[in-house]
This record gives C-alpha cells, structure tokens and sequence, in this order.
C-alpha cells in the first residue's frame, strides 16, 4: 500500500494489538487456574504441559494481535513481510523453549514412574531437549530463508573431526547410554566397584556417574570406566538382602536351646527394627567346631543395603543380652602354653636391654 496512514487505521490496528494482549492476559488467567487443578491428578506430565502452555498461549496471543495489527495497516510490501517473518521467528523461539520443556519434562517423568527406567537420569533429558533446540534452530533457519543442506553437509563433515578429537567425551556419552539401556544400574541403586568406591547411585549424565557414599560425600566416576569396571549391585534383581552375623558359643552349651533363643532374637529384631523384613523366616546354621567354641551364622533380611548396620547393631545387643540371661555362654579365645623344665627359653625385651629368663 503507497497511501498514507490515517486514525482510522491506528485505531482498528491499537485496537488488534490490544485485543491480542487481552487474549494472553485472559489466556494466562485460565492456564493458571488449570495449573491448580493440574497439581491435584497423580500424573505430573500434565503439570508440565500445562506451565509450558503458559508460556506459548500468550505469546501466540500477542504475536496473532500485531500481526492483525500489521496486517491493517497501509504498510509497503517490504516492511509488511519483515514484520511477518520477525513475529513468525519469535513465535517459532517461544514454541521451541517450550517444546524443549515439555519433551524433557515428559521424559523426566516417565523415567521416575518406571522402575526399569533411569529415574533420575539427566542424560535422557539432556539429549531429548538438545535435539527439539536443534530442530527448532533449523526451522528458524529456514522460515529466515536461509538453505539449510549446506549446513547439514558442513555439520556432517566436521561432526567428523569433531567425533575424533572428543573421543573421550563421546565414549563416556555412549557408555552411560549403554548403561541406562541395560538397566544394569539405576539412579538410586546401591553399587560396590573393584576399586573399592561404593554408594547410592545420584545420577547418571551424558558423561560421569554420581555416587553418592554412606558418608555423604559425592563420588564422580566417568561413564566410560563405569562401564569397564567389575561392579556389584545391591539393589538388582531385588533391594532386599541378607547378611549374615558369626556367633559362637561354648561346648558345653544346649545346642537345641541356642537354637531357639536366637530364632526367637531375630524374630523379634525382624518385627521391631526400621528397615529389616518381617516376612523373613529365622535361619540359624552351625558350621564350625572350633578351638574354644562351636561356631554358627545367623542370616538376617534387611529391606536395603544401608539397613544392615542399623539392623546388626540391634541383633547383637539383643543376642547378648539374651544369651546372658538364659546363661549361654560366648568363649573368648583361650589358649595353653605347657613348658618344660629347663628346656624353654623365654626373651623379653624391656628399656632396649635384651633380657633372657629361663624358665625352671
């Protein structure tokens, strides 16, 4: 259009643009009355919908009024389409962010309601979002008119010389991939490595695994030795484990009644203790004849690895204190030295002098 602007045309244009920001004030009003609703359901997926929706809905609402408003007025062809590809740009970014949050979000969650999925695992987030940024960027390219194959191709090639100078970096990506997929270890699990480092799983990233120890200090570990190492699991196939306790009592002890004294201990720290397994049937196994006592192991259920120390720590002031009371006797360790006359020789050392007393 080569004719002047007139009132008529500021106004119907102030009244789209206007009309465009009651939308997303109306608009924003109504998601955030839905985003109330959306935290009472189980499902958090539609909770990220939801507040990525807050973002798009006005900003298409703003977006579609100045277009309207652009679109009205007597604007030459030139600014017309500039006006249009810079909305279309702005839109397409919002959209983009938007996407990115709602795919990472739906990612996240899915992988936390999942027990065979990484639940806490940010490589998985990290990639979806890198990809729907990637798409996006190239959508703007080409909404830009910019040719996007050429870029592809130079990508291609130098993803190449890339891929060769970052081979560590992409054999810790590729090893936390393969981790995850195996499910071999989880964001949660307890693990134990032959190099001697052990704890709960934190989370795995696209390039070292978090560990966190029972002392609370944080382990990093790359994927790429993760993966290499020999390693076990004490949280798969099952968090519940046993462990075992050594007890020994005298010889002259009622076998019989040890027995059942200490069944009725495990018993009782299996129902009464945080952490241990009600349902776990008592075991107690002799096995050893040894020099001042007869040795046994008592198995006990604990719900996870950590557990153990707290359930062992109650059993043994438990057994203890029972075995005192029903008189059954643990032996400490004794042992006879016979020495004949004149024939043993006894060194002592005292003050740096070497002394030699004979006996007889």
């Amino acid at each position: 259009m080569n004719r002047a602007v007139t009132l008529d045309d500021l106004v119907i244009g102030g009244i789209a643009l206007a009309a465009g920001f009651l939308a997303a004030f109306l608009s924003r009003t109504l998601l955030r009355w839905l985003a109330k609703h959306a935290k009472r359901t189980r499902w958090s997926g539609d909770d990220v919908i939801v507040d990525a929706l807050r973002t798009v809905v006005p900003w298409a609402a703003i977006a579609g009024g100045a277009a309207a408003a652009a679109a009205v007025l007597p604007l030459t062809r030139t600014v017309q389409h500039h006006v249009n590809q810079i909305l279309t740009v702005l839109l397409i970014f919002v959209v983009t962010l938007s996407a990115a949050r709602v795919v990472a979000g739906l990612v996240r969650t899915v992988t936390q309601s999942r027990s065979g999925v990484a639940g806490s695992a940010t490589i998985f987030v990290n990639i979806t979002r890198i990809l729907v940024l990637a798409i996006g960027f190239l959508v703007v390219l080409q909404t830009l008119g910019i040719s996007i194959a050429p870029l592809l191709t130079a990508l291609g090639v130098g993803g190449l010389a890339v891929a060769l100078a970052l081979q560590d970096t992409l054999a810790n990506l590729f090893a936390g991939v393969h981790i995850l997929a195996s499910k071999t270890v989880q964001p949660g699990d307890y693990i134990r490595l032959s190099s001697g480092e052990e704890g709960y799983v934190v989370d795995i990233n696209w390039r070292q695994t978090t560990v966190r120890q029972l002392s609370n200090n944080l382990v990093v570990i790359p994927n790429g030795q993760l993966a290499k190492t020999n390693m076990t699991n004490y949280t798969r196939p099952e968090q519940q484990l046993t462990v075992l306790v050594q007890v020994g009592v005298a010889y002259d002890s009622d076998l019989e009644h040890v027995e059942k004294v200490t069944t009725e201990v495990v018993a009782e720290v299996m129902t009464e203790i945080t952490g241990a397994v009600p349902e776990h049937e008592p075991a107690v196994r002799f096995h050893t004849f040894g020099d001042s006592r007869i040795g046994f192991t008592v198995i006990l259920g604990v719900g996870e690895f950590s557990d153990q120390y707290r359930i062992k720590h109650e059993f043994i002031k438990r057994l203890h204190k029972r075995y005192r009371a029903e008189g059954i006797r643990i032996p400490a360790p004794t042992r006879t030295v016979a020495l004949q006359h004149g024939s043993a020789v006894i060194p002592s050392q005292r003050s740096g002098e070497d002394r030699v007393s004979e006996a007889g």
